[in-house]
């Protein structure tokens, strides 16, 4: 095999590979005669078909499959001898291939850059930490008792108050541009619905304006549908919904004593103030990872100075670009990026996938070379937890992923990354601090 290397440019990599023709023909020749030893055909006896009725059978299809095998085996050889580490497949182009001729064909690659290891120790993070209290809990367990309140008729009617239900009969019209409006619309009547008066779940606008109303009053209310609303027919319109009030409710709340905890199958009181304690816990415990992540990876990002293969870049924008495309389409693009051009957004996004790759490369890195992995046992746990998310499915779940393993990586993915934080996490300068958990979710609702 001859193998020329041609100009190299950044981490991008070019080979000129030359296969002589008769490595090719003995691959052959071998593969027709394995072929001849197990073939069966009438008038021959078994393992006894001549070559040259076996090559004229099956001769291009071997042919096809030792060219397949040889670029391969080559590729291969050539990577290893030179220790190359490729980012991405290499990309072959054949030159020359006829029988009878050598094989010529080209390998172009990138490579994975030298990713210098950063100094952990002089990362500095802050990890705030919150605990919940009485105020919290007892929070928790007013919205509970709201999802078990029942609902009482108002026997004098009278006008409906904020977090009262209200139960209406409405249908809903667009108005045409000449201000006349529309047929009923799918979706938009309704009968005998109750409705949290001020709640939410519906149009912005609509339940707010059934405050004040009483039983046996209609009315018509003006809404207008969000830019960015689920039907295409109806996002950013305006429309007017003729209401008509036929009941008042009023939502009654269970004591909170050990009754209510014995209908949700605890003890008491006090184990299920515990339990909820224990819940809000989890819960502000996973936030405070998710921000000091987020910190610990936004330090990395700026410590992580290396070149990045330009077609894994490019990979990535492209994926990216394709979601930002469809919510162009969909109106749903973010509020940060409304008003932007497209080679603004462009740029931006471009930027974003370059982060993301650079990132990926480095915690990949870091990962390889303090030896971490994800065991079969981490690997089987996940599978579960994904599997239990499909109650009464979890066998066919399972069954899928030993059919499929190649979708056991998007498992160990996630996996891996959170080994890896959690080894870096171990070796930065973290400073814990307490905070009041209304700060914690505050911020973290900002962010988001």
């Amino acid at each position: 095999m001859q193998v020329t290397e041609l100009p190299a440019e950044g981490l991008k990599r070019a080979f000129q590979v030359v296969v002589p023709a008769a490595s090719l023909a003995e691959k052959r020749d071998k593969r027709l005669k394995e072929l001849g030893a197990d073939l069966r055909l009438p008038g021959f006896r078994p393992g006894k078909v001549p070559t040259a009725v076996v090559k004229q059978r099956y001769g291009q299809a071997v042919a096809g499959e030792v060219l397949e095998q040889s670029v391969d085996d080559a590729t291969r050889q050539v990577i290893a001898d030179r220790g190359l580490r490729p980012a991405m497949q290499p990309k072959i182009e054949l030159v020359n291939y006829s029988e009878g001729a050598d094989l010529e064909y080209k390998i172009d690659l990138e490579l994975l850059p030298e990713i210098p290891m950063p100094d952990f120790a002089t990362i500095e993070l802050d990890r705030q930490k919150a605990t919940p209290g009485d105020a919290e809990i007892d929070a928790f367990l007013a919205t509970m008792a709201g999802r078990l309140a029942n609902l009482e008729d108002v026997a004098e009617p009278r006008p409906a108050a904020k977090g009262e239900m209200l139960v209406v009969d409405f249908e809903g019209r667009t108005k045409n541009e000449d201000g006349s409006l529309s047929e009923p619309f799918p979706g938009g009547t309704a009968t005998d619905t109750p409705i949290e008066v001020a709640g939410e779940g519906f149009i912005p606008g609509f339940t707010e304006q059934l405050e004040g109303m009483s039983p046996g009053e209609q009315k018509e209310i003006n809404v207008s549908f969000p830019a960015e609303y689920g039907s295409a027919a109806l996002a950013g319109k305006d429309a007017v919904f003729a209401i008509n009030a036929k009941a008042l409710k009023v939502k009654v709340l269970p004591a909170m004593d050990d009754e209510f905890a014995k209908r949700l199958g605890l003890e008491d009181m006090a184990t299920l103030r515990a339990k909820v304690a224990e819940n809000l816990q989890g819960e502000y415990d996973s936030l405070a990872r998710m921000k000091v992540k987020r910190a610990l990876l936004d330090a990395l990002a700026e410590k992580a100075v290396f070149e990045v293969p330009p077609g894994m870049v490019e990979g990535e924008f492209t994926q990216i670009w394709q979601r930002v495309e469809q919510d162009l389409k969909a109106g749903k693009l973010d509020a940060d990026d409304q008003g932007k051009d497209e080679d603004t957004l462009k740029a931006d996004y471009r930027a974003i996938a370059e982060r993301r790759i650079r990132l990926g490369l480095l915690l990949s890195e870091i990962g390889r070379t303090n030896n971490i992995q994800v065991s079969n046992e981490e690997l089987s746990a996940a599978m579960r937890q994904e599997a239990s998310r499909y109650p009464g499915q979890e066998k066919q779940v399972l069954e899928y992923f030993r059919k499929n393993p190649q979708t056991i990586e998007n498992l160990r993915a996630p996996i891996f990354e959170e080994k890896v934080v959690d080894f870096v996490l171990e070796l930065a300068k973290v400073t814990d601090h307490q905070v009041e958990p209304t700060a914690l979710t505050e911020q973290e609702e900002a962010a988001a």
